[in-house]
């Protein structure tokens, strides 16, 4: 048999199947997507998206302008328009434009700075610089490398799945760029650098911010790519009538409106099928409203289904069948740093923790990121996750930009039941003799003038040296007990005297981290503590007597463990601070003077049950070893409040230094409700044994002696917690009312 005649058939019949083929895909439309931008409002995209999904329309060709960049990006990367609804109502997008940072990314010695100033500012050369913008961007960088990481190696935007390209604006000159080729994240972080929100960003020696400045809806560009139908979503603003024009802000949106409105008369005519949201009453951070910003587009476009289902064509399959994957571990090969001047690769390394050749989580690697950010000694760390051919894992290719300010004037302001009212004016200064050390000096101005200083030489994990300097004072009627002995007391007769107390502490120390979150600290402390009333007259009556003016000298060690998420209200970690402070010197004023130590130690354990109730359990308790004889350094429970001096311990349902002696026990119980974001109903109580030698004669063991019950509302504020808390104490058969605005210090 003769087979050629039959393997020409076939050939003649493969050629012509082939050719009829290129001719349907050449016939066939090319349909192009463009996005407008609108913050938010963008989120209406994926509805529109989830609608195209549904009818199997497939889109050609992609154009993006900031939110509309972003969603286009990640939907022409292989997402779906159903995974980037699932996507977008998981983002928590206020800690996300806000930058956020979990607390235990921030290095341990910042820990409570980040929990006392209201207002941080620049300030160098006696001037203040503001910020560009409120965000460095960087939690989304960090969420959109993650996100497209699929895509990592595409450099090409015309190569994705879908092909893309988005808009930025040159800050410098107004102009448009055409983002087409590159890092895909760092584009669409440019298309999206919404001014003043997020910084702007540096591609390729330009300094670019959102597209929308120059061009809301690239429709022509998208055009000029071959797109024979163009189906365009537009979220932008209609123009305010009068009524609606009630704010500077509201005047100066509808200027920005003008252009964009302008034109956006002629390029509605140009698109093909034009769909617009209804998204009036949303504006461009109205992240919270999401689900309704969704379905508005998701009605917008069924609102022209008739029009959309004519565009269900046969097409070929996409050039790269790439698709997102969840990305639980990595492994990094190599690290590539440039941008570092004055901190060292080893510096950034250690922040990041990474080890060569090592898989880690991808949960651990964002840590790092988050710890070398939390540093705030960069304005911007940007990286890319290189794939190696033949080799598992990825090369860390990362860009820092060292921040030029090193200087910070922060502000503060508070008020409680103990110091009153009381403003807080800061001076921070990095690198003031080393490039790893921090300089801070707090003056505290009202009602009890105070101060505080800090300075720091920072070696992480190897010994740090320290020095601290802090002076309080206040006037409070405190329990006689702390400052006479029984005797005294019988004979004057009094159960609470007026005094003035003021404390200076200096101490110089070392300390080392390690895991972390512990902090080892010991050193060398001088105090001196004077402490003075006018309810007991002194030798001339015009004198106020004088109860104390001693300079102690101690050695003191302190362990430190805290992984609490917020050190107000915490929804989970585990605290724990031990303290043991060695007296070995004490001024002339005390007579007979013998050597004694103090120790005491805090614990606790905060534990959500749900996404509003948080339980925090806590411990407490300390002791007198030696002489017994030095009563104003003894415990002293009393009051409400955070990081107060020497050893007063916060206690509901009395009033501050109302129960004293040389040995204590506490037990606390916290439930934290949040009933809305940020605003908290709290109920606690506590349990406690105070008295001199309580470990001794096993009273700390027996049932509580005292007990306080508070119930307390509070407000999460940028000034830091509002609280009023109501406290009852069975055994005084009184309640008290204690007050708190803003951060303690």
């Amino acid at each position: 048999m003769n087979i050629k005649p039959i393997i020409l058939t076939l050939f003649l019949i493969v050629s012509l199947s082939a050719k009829a083929q290129n001719e349907t895909q050449e016939n066939t439309p090319k349909i192009g997507l463009v996005l407008s931008g609108g913050g938010a409002k963008g989120l209406a995209h994926i509805g529109v998206l989830k609608v195209i999904d549904s009818l199997g329309v497939k889109v050609d060709y992609i154009a993006g302008t900031s939110m509309g960049s972003i969603i286009g990006a990640l939907y022409a990367s292989g997402y779906s328009g159903k995974q980037l609804d699932s996507l977008f109502q998981e983002i928590d997008f206020d800690n996300l434009i806000n930058d956020a940072l979990p607390r235990s990314s921030t290095a341990f010695n910042e820990r409570d700075n980040m929990e006392k100033y209201a207002v941080k500012l620049p300030f160098n050369n006696f001037k203040i610089k503001l910020p560009s913008a409120l965000s460095r961007g960087q939690n989304t960088y960090s969420l959109l490398l993650k996100l497209l990481l699929h895509v990592n190696e595409v450099n090409d935007f015309s190569k994705l799945p879908i092909p893309f390209f988005c808009i930025a604006t040159n800050v410098e000159n107004g102009k448009q760029v055409i983002l087409s080729k590159g890092n895909l994240t760092q584009s669409i972080k440019a298309s999206g650098a919404l001014p003043s929100l997020f910084q702007p960003v540096r591609i390729n020696n330009e300094i670019l911010i959102d597209g929308g400045v120059v061009n809301n809806y690239p429709i022509d560009e998208l055009r000029a790519k071959g797109m024979d139908i163009i189906i365009g979503v537009d979220v932008q603003d209609e123009l305010a009538n009068r009524d609606e024009l009630t704010s500077a802000p509201d005047v100066l949106i509808q200027i920005n409106n003008f252009r964009t409105i302008n034109d956006m008369k002629l390029k509605v005519n140009k698109t093909d099928i034009y769909i617009k949201p209804n998204i009036k009453g949303f504006n461009v951070v109205s992240f919270d409203e999401g689900y309704d910003i969704i379905d508005a587009g998701k009605y917008a476009a069924l609102s022209k289904l008739n029009a959309l289902r004519e565009l269900t064509f046969e097409k070929p399959l996409s050039q790269k069948k790439l698709k997102p994957k969840n990305i639980d571990s990595l492994k990094i090969n190599s690290v590539f740093v440039k941008g570092n001047e004055n901190y060292t690769r080893a510096y950034i390394l250690g922040k990041l923790k990474l080890k060569k050749d090592k898989k880690i989580s991808y949960k651990a690697f964002s840590k790092g990121i988050n710890n070398l950010v939390a540093t705030n000694n960069f304005d911007s760390f940007e990286y890319e996750l290189k794939n190696i051919k033949n080799k598992e894992g990825y090369n860390l290719i990362a860009s820092v930009n060292e921040s030029k300010v090193n200087t910070f004037l922060k502000l503060g302001m508070h008020y409680d039941d103990l110091y009153k009212s009381a403003a807080l004016i800061n001076l921070t200064k990095k690198r003031l003799l080393f490039n790893n050390d921090v300089a801070s000096l707090d003056i505290i101005l009202g009602d009890n003038v105070r101060y505080n200083f800090e300075y720091l030489i920072d070696k992480g994990f190897y010994w740090s040296i320290g020095l601290r300097s802090r002076y309080n004072q206040f006037d409070k009627n405190i329990s006689a007990q702390l400052l006479l002995d029984d005797n005294q007391i019988i004979n004057t007769g009094l159960n609470k005297i007026d005094v003035k107390l003021e404390d200076q502490t200096n101490q110089f120390y070392v300390q080392t981290l390690f895991r972390r979150d512990f902090a080892l600290s010991i050193g060398a402390e001088h105090k001196r503590l004077e402490i003075h009333s006018e309810t007991i007259s002194g030798n001339n009556t015009n004198d106020d007597f004088l109860f104390e003016k001693t300079d102690y000298l101690s050695l003191f060690g302190n362990l430190k463990f805290d992984t609490y998420d917020n050190k107000y209200f915490p929804k989970r970690g585990v605290y724990f601070n031990g303290d043991l402070n060695m007296y070995l010197y004490a001024s002339g004023f005390v007579e007979d003077f013998k050597d004694f130590s103090i120790a005491k130690a805090d614990m606790g354990y905060a534990f959500s049950v749900s996404d509003k109730l948080a339980f925090n359990l806590q411990t407490h308790g300390g002791f007198k070893l030696g002489d017994k004889s030095t009563r104003t350094l003894d415990f002293a429970l009393g009051g409400y409040g955070n990081d107060l001096i020497n050893n007063f311990i916060p206690f509901l349902g009395y009033d501050f230094i109302s129960l004293t002696g040389n040995s204590y026990v506490k037990a606390s119980v916290i439930a934290d409700y949040e009933v809305l974001k940020k605003h908290h109903i709290t109920l606690e109580g506590n349990w406690a044994n105070i008295d001199n030698n309580i470990f001794d004669s096993g009273e700390w063991f027996t049932l509580p002696d005292y007990r306080g019950y508070a119930l307390g509302y509070a407000i999460d504020t940028f000034l830091g917690p509002i609280q009023a808390k109501y406290s009852y104490s069975p055994e005084q058969k009184a309640s008290t009312w204690f007050f708190n605005i803003g951060f303690w210090f």
